[in-house]
């Protein structure tokens, strides 16, 4: 994971429940900041980091994910006393998804993406169980022409609950039947063939090992890497178990079409 060092705060992004922000980095890049300390804790961005890193392996578009360092200096300057406080919450380490200038929300009114990139997503999607890609919140942009993922923090929810988690692995998704792409996904039996190949435990293994500790801390496990085996484990039973999501992905495309 590339680290960069948040030198500038830009500006809120009130739309996200975490309030995310703008802000500009000692690489002179600017970046979405998601931070740890919002509500819904380092998870989140256990989340982002897994499910947006495996989507960019799988050859699907996402903004590049670093590491974002923030200092108590940032929060110093900052006057907004509710901004200053998430800050001084996320001081260390949290993640950072590269800004995208002139970006729009994807409208399933007006754009419509190939039926492999669609079915792609969707397969994607009902894999590490984002339920978070749905006509009222697509969590897509269009930039330069390209459809672009973001904002995974709602996915691979099962971690909110280790004890179930293994059990639970193979669920069927329902939740699918909601995604925004759903009804253009007519290739999901081929993409599942190809994509659920590109899927190694070699693979998850190097994603989960960039995790910085700290965000690992959950009481389930005894250290980090057990935590970060877990992940590993979970997504493997997923793939071992993927008839049922494909299958109920493919059941709820033939009853929205």
């Amino acid at each position: 994971m590339r680290s960069v060092l948040a030198t500038r705060y830009v500006t809120p992004l009130r739309e996200g429940g975490s309030m995310p922000a703008v802000i500009e980095a000692d690489d002179e890049g600017m970046y979405v900041l998601k931070f740890r300390g919002a509500g819904q804790g380092p998870k989140a961005l256990v989340a982002e980091w897994i499910a947006g890193e495996l989507a960019r392996a799988l050859g699907l578009p996402v903004p590049e994910l670093v590491a974002v360092e923030l200092h108590d200096v940032l929060a110093l300057a900052e006057p907004d006393s509710e901004i200053q406080d998430l800050m001084r919450a996320s001081l260390g380490v949290n993640l950072g998804l590269d800004y995208l200038p002139g970006s729009i929300s994807f409208d399933p009114a007006v754009d419509r993406p190939d039926a492999a990139l669609a079915s792609a997503i969707v397969w994607f999607d009902a894999f590490v169980m984002n339920v978070d890609r749905t006509a009222r919140n697509t969590n897509l942009l269009v930039w330069h022409r390209q459809l672009t993922l973001i904002d995974h923090g709602a996915a691979l929810y099962l971690h909110h609950d280790w004890e179930t988690a293994a059990e639970r692995a193979t669920s069927r998704f329902p939740a699918i039947k909601d995604h925004v792409l759903l009804p253009v996904a007519t290739q999901l039996a081929d993409v599942d063939e190809r994509l659920s190949g590109l899927v190694t435990r070699a693979l998850l293994e190097s994603l989960v090992e960039a995790l910085p500790a700290d965000w690992l801390q959950d009481p389930f496990f005894d250290s980090a890497d057990a935590n970060r085996a877990g992940y590993v484990d979970l997504l493997l039973r997923r793939l071992a178990g993927r008839a049922g999501f494909v299958g109920e992905a493919i059941d709820a495309h033939a009853r929205a079409v």
